[in-house]
Parts: C-alpha cells; structure tokens; sequence
C-alpha cells in the first residue's frame, strides 16, 4: 500500500537522451555496468557513445547470474569511488545494481540482509548516506525494475523480496534499442508479467477506489490491446509495454491499496522457485486457477467482485479473440493467445514441498498469505499443475482438479 504518492525517477524516452541529461550532471566518476548477456550488444555500445558524447569516460564492469549477497557485495566494493552508475540490463541486473549502490553508500544494510528469518519479505529503512547515483536501462520488459522501489535477491531457501525507497533508480531510459533482440517469447512474456501485476493488486483489495480503479482498469485495457500486436514486436510497441510496465509500479496505481493484495505473486515466486521454472511460467500456470477460485467466491484470494468488472472490460479491449465469460477460462485463452508456456508438471511431493514454503515464507502469521494454510495452497497449486504419476515404470501426466 502507498499513502502518498511521488516520481522521484527521472524518466528519459529515447536513445538521444541520456546524452543530454549526463550534460547537466556534476558526477564525473562514472561506471557502466553491463548484463554479460548484452555486453556486445548495440545497446550497450550506444549508452557507451552518450557518455563519450557528453564528455564523460566510464569504467566498464560486466557481470553475470542472478546475484546473491555475497555477488552484491562484491559489487558494491567495485562501486566505492564511483559517482554515477549506469547499469543496463534485465530485471536481475538492475536488482544487483539497486542493492550494489545501496550498500557503497550504507554497509550496515549488509547487516539487515543477513539477518536470519523465514518472512520472504525484507523491508529496509530509509539510507542514513546517499550513495552512488544510479541509471537503469532496462533490456527486457515486464518487471518495471527501472522505476520500482523493490529488488529481489537470492537466498539459499529461495528468492526474498527488498523493499525500500532508498531502492529506486534517480534516472531510467527507456530505449526501443535496449529490447531489439528481444525474442518473441520474452515479449509475450513482459506483458504478461505487467498484466499480472496491476490485476493482481487490483482484484486483490475488495474496496473501491474509483479514481485509482479506472487508472488500473485503462492500464490493464492496454496491455490487452497491446497484446493482439504482440507478434509484430516493433520499436513503438516495446516502448508502449515499457511505458505502461513503468506506470504499474506508480504510487497512483498503489494509492491507498490493502497491503499484499496481489497474492498471486507469492504463489508464483514460491512455485517458480521450488520447481526451478522461469517466473512467469509459473505465473501462466497458476493465473486461470487463481482467478476461478476467486470467482468462486474464496474471498481470501481476491474480490469475485471486482474480478467479474475486471474481466468484462478486458474480454472486450479485442472483440476480436471472442475470450470466453468465466475469468479463469478466459484468461487462459488470453495467455493462450500470447504463446506463454503454462503447460508444466510436478510430482506431488514438490507441490507439498512447495506449499509449505510459502507458508513458511508469507503465511503462517505473516499477513502476505495471512489465512490460507498449506492445505488450501496445495490445493490450488494442483488445479495449476498437473502431477507426474509413474505406472510399471513408466511416465504419464495426470491433471488434477
């Protein structure tokens, strides 16, 4: 939830931009840190020209992997005479760079990240010393990292969510350029994640908001419409799903919302992690039995309400897919219709395995599953996935209702 609401994140659109934005900044100490994976990019040599242009040089610091604490502080030692990071990359670069720049500026938050604790959830205080300067330049589409004020860090029990302002980039570009070489799967997959998120905060609070409500609603239309040009995958149109991921992040959107009302998430982080799936592989699994149950009427899920309103707007946005009524089944076709994955399969155990650990890390007292006990989590978590059964050695899949 957000009681107030503030941009302090300067956005630049387009690739001539941060040229002209360096131009009126006083750091001279800059590092420019590359995802390994786009380093020989054209991306990464075009922010390369803007500092050049702007009359600047950089250190270049490539680095790889989904970063634990010690990869992190690691990095935040490379970062200790640096004025300006610019760190371009996905979703887990930007993380890294976000907690790296934290903790130049305020080693005693190595301290509460260390801090042993089953809650998946870690929140920080506000920094006592304001460290480096950072710019995210996002390659890949959906998380919103550049403009969020939360990073995700591995642990070896599974991912943990850091949540603090001090987190949030001071500057983003948004460049087409970045996600040029984006796959179409990668694509589909961004919008995907954008739509679960502003649905799931949405249909998670069972109070109206009207004005933050038609903002959410307007958001989610557009993803939808944005998805029927999916395939043709031009410069506009990552920039558009870009735009709206961004704005999913806004306080606007968040304004006065229940506090973990987007449960979904800490299913999907919990399922993706303990059956070693990409996050919104999970996601696509989980959402349409997600979304039945709630339309069923288990109202610790969400609002059958305001999942119905929801739903009726976006089966709409595209006349065209002929979606079907019933929100679960609809939202399959959508899914569907983009080509993400959904179709996985677990043995039983791991889905016991599974719903144990997320109630270890968000229920069990903790208010981000507050009243679903594992029972209720492994039920759901069946509708998802269907189970490996063995006969006379053999593998079959069983789905489970």
């Amino acid at each position: 939830m957000s009681n107030g609401w503030h941009c302090p994140t300067v956005m630049m659109y387009g690739g001539d931009e941060l040229a002209a934005w360096l131009g009126t900044r006083t750091e001279r100490s800059i590092t420019l840190l590359l995802d390994e994976g786009i380093a020989g990019a054209a991306i990464a040599a075009s922010v390369g020209e803007q500092i050049e242009r702007a009359g600047r040089t950089a250190r270049t610091v490539v680095i790889g992997g989904s970063g634990d604490l010690t990869a992190v502080t690691g990095l935040a030692r490379q970062l200790a005479d640096t004025e300006l990071v610019i760190a371009v990359g996905g979703g887990s670069l930007l993380d890294q760079a976000k907690l790296a720049v934290l903790l130049s500026a305020d080693p005693g938050t190595e301290d509460r990240l260390r801090v042993p604790q089953r809650c998946g959830l870690i929140l920080l205080p506000p920094a006592e010393h304001r460290g480096p300067r950072l710019v995210a330049v996002p390659t890949t589409l959906g998380t919103g990292a550049e403009l969020s004020a939360v990073a995700c860090l591995e642990y070896p029990q599974g991912k943990r969510l850091v949540m603090g302002g001090s987190l949030r980039p001071d500057a983003a570009v948004i460049d087409p350029e970045a996600t040029a070489t984006l796959p179409y799967a990668l694509l589909a997959e961004g919008l995907l994640e954008v739509l679960f998120r502003i649905t799931g905060q949405y249909i998670g609070d069972h109070r109206d908001l009207p004005t933050e409500d038609a903002l959410a609603e307007a958001l989610a239309v557009r993803a939808v419409r944005l998805g029927a040009g999916l395939r043709s995958a031009d410069a506009g149109l990552r920039a558009e799903i870009a735009k709206i991921s961004g704005l999913s992040h806004a306080g606007w959107v968040l304004l006065g919302r229940a506090p973990y009302a987007g449960r979904g998430w800490y299913l999907a982080n919990e399922l993706s992690t303990g059956l070693g799936l990409r996050k919104m592989t999970a996601v696509a699994a989980l959402l349409p039995p997600l979304w039945s149950a709630i339309a069923a009427g288990d109202t610790r899920l969400g609002s059958a309400r305001r999942l119905d309103r929801l739903w009726r707007l976006l089966r709409t946005a595209v006349p065209d897919a002929a979606l079907p009524e019933d929100p679960g089944p609809g939202i399959a076709a959508l899914i569907d219709s983009w080509g993400v994955i959904r179709e996985i399969a677990a043995d039983p155990a791991e889905l016991t395995a599974v719903a144990r650990s997320s109630v270890r890390a968000w229920g069990a007292g903790l208010p981000m599953l507050d009243g679903l006990s594992a029972a209720d989590i492994e039920a759901l978590l069946h509708r998802a996935v269907p189970t490996k059964t063995s006969a006379r050695g053999e593998l079959s899949l069983t789905a489970c209702g």
